[in-house]
This record gives structure tokens, sequence and C-alpha cells, in this order.
């Protein structure tokens, strides 16, 4: 990857020119799961800084989600369905065990012509989508690409347990990426790791081989997610930090040179530690998990969308998009917008 300064190595960039978000009008209050669980407005704000999520009804699904982000993007870009080649859907929360998801956003969209998949990465499941893009756009592959996150994850949240019932929101993201020749915007870099060692950190083992629908299972809790809050939190604001210093480092970057640092939106207090150790002013930092609550892939699309509709960002704007989630899994882009 090349450096800002030497875009010349790199005679096509994918480059955003279009982005959407949509979210449920169901919307569940601290105050409301007060009354379903042992919690407080305040024990869940001070500890996460979430104050709403939306939520889907029993009828509203991942796929349905999906489909109404990528209209909004599509229309943004002015692309239509028909002239899309790729479609990316990451969720964890599909539509259903198979087809992908991708494939029923494809036809929900008309987009006969593309080549669709799911990439299940978790939280860090769009900025994977992005490397991915990058690579098919500037080596010619493909000319266009939709990426969404997408997720509905309280479908698979335990509303008893305080703990991870106060965390999850359902949401859904997307931005078109075009081939262009370069004019310095578009994905500069990126950089992807995962460790599966700590696959216990974050976990839904129901149902897949190990566990199969036939077969009871030992803890009937094990059909939804489970998070050990402590390690997420020192996993995440380490691997954060790191994956962040090592974009800057590759890229020949300070942080006064980005305009905004937009995170997957786990937990505002890890947002914020992770923030500080880089030493970077509040408004570089992008929050809204206040509002949504933690949305897993969907969620750096979702305040993406958000930042640019609120003005925070423009074109010409370099912001990083960066993740970590279950596998575990953590990523960064570097784009010029």
């Amino acid at each position: 990857m090349d450096k800002p300064g030497n875009s010349h190595l790199h005679p096509y960039r994918a480059v955003i020119t279009g982005h959407g978000s949509y979210a449920p009008a169901k919307v569940l209050t601290n105050e409301e799961l007060a009354k379903m669980v042992d919690t407080s407005d305040e024990w869940i704000t001070t500890r996460t800084g979430i104050k709403t999520r939306h939520i889907t009804t029993e009828d509203e699904t991942t796929a349905m989600l999906a489909t109404e982000a990528a209209k909004l993007a599509l229309a943004e870009a002015k692309l239509k369905p028909e002239d899309l080649e790729i479609i990316i859907v990451a969720t964890i929360t599909p539509e259903m065990v198979f087809p992908s998801t991708a494939c029923f956003v494809q036809k929900n969209l008309g987009a006969k012509k593309a080549w669709v998949f799911d990439l299940a990465a978790a939280c860090s499941g769009f900025v994977y989508g992005i490397s991915i893009v990058q690579q098919f756009l500037e080596a010619g592959r493909f000319n266009n690409a939709l990426v969404i996150g997408a997720e509905t994850l309280t479908k698979i949240t335990n509303f008893k347990d305080r703990t991870s019932c106060i965390l999850f929101g359902d949401a859904a993201g997307a931005v078109v990426l075009e081939r262009k020749p370069d004019g310095l915007s578009g994905v500069i870099y990126s950089t992807m790791h995962s460790d599966g060692e700590y696959w216990r950190t974050l976990n839904c083992q129901a149902y897949g081989s190990r566990h199969p629908s036939p077969k009871p299972l030992d803890n009937p809790d094990m059909v939804f997610m489970e998070i050990k809050g402590r390690e997420v939190y020192q996993q995440a604001v380490r691997r954060i930090v790191e994956v962040l210093e090592a974009c800057l480092d590759h890229c020949g970057l300070t942080t006064d040179d980005i305009k905004m640092v937009i995170s997957h939106q786990m937990n505002a207090r890890i947002i914020e530690s992770a923030g500080k150790r880089l030493k970077l002013p509040p408004e570089k930092v992008f929050i809204n998990i206040n509002e949504y609550g933690n949305t897993s892939a969907a969620s750096v699309p979702l305040a993406f969308d958000e930042c640019v509709r609120k003005g925070l960002i423009k074109r010409g704007d370099l912001v990083v998009f960066v993740a970590f989630g279950a596998g575990l899994t953590w990523g960064a882009n570097v784009i010029r917008f």
C-alpha cells in the first residue's frame, strides 16, 4: 500500500461515492430495560454511554434493514442496482443459515448482475469488507461494489442478562465504492488482524456443527451472545490503539492530519480510552452509541453516514474506520473521503 503522498503508485482507487443507513423505528430506552432486568439508566449510562437502542419488530429482518440502507447509498451514488458488480453483507445475524443474506439483498434491489456474499467477522466485518473491495477495485477486476454492515443483534440477545442486554441494538449502514482515477480520494490503506485464541471472549455457540440443532444444549442460554466484559475492554483498547498507530506510521500521518476517527461503537468508555491514549481531541473521535447501542458490523457505516449528514466530515477529509470484535478480529481503513 502506498502512502497518501505517493498517489502515483495507484492509478485507480476505491472511492466512496454513496452512503446510507437505516435503523428500525422501535426504540428501547434504559428506563424500559430497567423494568425488565435489575439495572438503571444511571448504571447503563455510566458504564457504556448508551441511552437508547433501536430494535427490530418480529417481522423485521437483517436483509430488510440492509436493503433500506443500500437503497440510500445507491441513490447517493446515482448508481442503478442493475449496474452493481459486488454486494458484500457483513453480518453475524444473517437472514438464515443459508443462502447468504447478500442473496436476499440482491433480490430485493434487483441487482442481478452482482456477485454477492456474506462476511462473518463480527464487529470488524464492515472494515474487512472495505479492505476486500479495495483490492478488487484497484486491480481492475470490478468497477463498483456495495458494502453493507447489517445486524439484528436483539434477536440473539438474552434479555434476562443485564450485562449483555443493555448493549445491543439493530441497524444497517452501507457504502458504494467505485473505481476512479486517483484524484487523492479513496481507500488509501487497510490493515486487518485476528486472534482465535480469544474466541470465548465474545461468542454465540448455537446452532452450528459443534452444537447442532437436533442435539439438546447443555445450557439453553447458548443460543444467546456471551460476553466477558473485562477481557473485551482490555483487548479492545489495546488493539484499537495498536492498529491506529500502525495506520498513522505506515501512511506517514499524524493525528493532526486526521479529520475523524470513526470507530465501531462497542462502548463509549472503550472509544474514549483509546482516543486519550492516542492523544486525539474528543472532536476527532465520533461517538453515537448513546442513541443506537452496539450494532456490531453496522456501527461503522451507520456512524460514517451520520458524520457526513451532520457536516462533521466533507469531501477531501481524511478519515479512519476502525473496528474490534469477536474472533477476535480487528482492523482499520484509512480513507480520503
